[in-house]
């Protein structure tokens, strides 16, 4: 069963623990929420449709050991994991961006998981499947993308209840781009002794916020 893919490109990473390192990006169409702040309502536009061999072909030309599988939700599509799969197979290091509202359990779990909290400000807040904690391995990443005090707030709790034991570089603060004072939200972390990561998407400061495919 083919994939439906709104684009396929290579870039630098702008978010996680890997961010400034060259990724192949393979951007699958459609997604289950709506968040208020989301940059890429483009991916639920006119996909292409793809097989796994087809993607797997067309990322490796790119000659870059990373790639990201990414979206729009990939989650939505239940032949996403088994394309993780195919590109662990053949030697990639995969990252997965999921915005954690479906369960990551059929992920193999060699591929880093990211997963994003949504917090009040998406207008999806609650949406997170609360057993995907029960899912993750000291590998995986969790997001939180803040726009205001009570986003942080909101993340700040989550974190405390439930990310004690995860590893705090692992754990990132994102403000909207923006949106939000970054000094303030890095005196917020520094003041509560938070431990999470500030991240920012390097992507949207090296070119223009609005530009596709980078």
């Amino acid at each position: 069963m083919p994939l439906d893919i709104c684009e396929i490109f290579y870039s630098l990473q702008g978010e996680s623990t890997r961010a400034g390192l060259a990724c192949v990006f393979v951007r699958l169409s459609g997604c289950n929420l709506s968040c208020s702040w989301c940059d890429t309502t483009y991916a639920a536009a006119q996909p292409t449709s793809m097989t796994i061999n087809q993607i797997v072909d067309q990322v490796a030309a790119f000659e870059c050991p990373m790639v990201e599988i990414t979206g729009g939700e990939p989650l939505i599509q239940a032949q996403t994991p088994a394309l993780i799969s195919a590109l662990l197979e053949k030697g990639f290091q995969v990252l997965l961006e999921t915005n954690g509202s479906l369960s990551i359990a059929s992920v193999d779990p060699a591929c880093t998981r990211i997963m994003d909290v949504k917090c009040p400000l998406s207008g999806e807040a609650g949406s997170f499947l609360l057993d995907n904690f029960n899912h993750m391995t000291a590998r995986d990443e969790i997001k939180f993308v803040v726009g205001s005090r009570q986003d942080y707030e909101y993340a700040a709790s989550i974190i405390q209840t439930h990310l004690g034991n995860h590893p705090r570089e692992k754990i990132h603060i994102c403000p909207v781009f923006g949106r939000i004072a970054l000094s303030d939200l890095a005196a917020w972390i520094l003041k509560d002794r938070l431990g999470a990561r500030l991240s920012l998407q390097q992507h949207k400061i090296i070119w223009d916020p609005d530009l596709r495919g980078v």
